[in-house]
């Protein structure tokens, strides 16, 4: 029997290229600064459509999370650093979308 193959639950749109995580950062419960985070190049942002202080979704190889966008000049092209990410290593690969907040889920479908 021919292997069918899977629908995909979930489609990334062509602007969302894999991003390198470079670094991570952990918070402890007594930090002025603490929960998710992922920061990005202005310029990845904005193929992104994404502006500073946005609403993001992190999609890691074991989950999504939703997280606050940082824009930081200083990081490599291709590169992100995410805080308090749940699921998330250095060195991984990750995708960075705008989630669609208004529309109603799929079946099937959790964020």
């Amino acid at each position: 029997m021919a292997d069918v193959p899977r629908p995909q639950l979930w489609r990334r749109p062509q602007s969302s290229r894999p991003l390198q995580v470079v670094g991570f950062i952990a918070t402890r419960r007594g930090d002025a600064e603490r929960g998710p985070q992922g920061r990005m190049r202005p310029q990845q942002a904005a193929e992104r459509m994404l502006v500073e202080g946005e609403l993001v979704l992190i999609e890691t190889p074991r989950r999504q999370q939703l997280a606050e966008l940082r824009l930081d000049e200083a990081l490599p092209r291709g590169g992100v650093v995410l805080r308090d990410i749940a699921g998330a290593a250095p060195s991984e690969i990750v995708h960075v979308l705008k989630p669609d907040l208004d529309a109603p889920p799929e079946a099937g479908r959790f964020v």
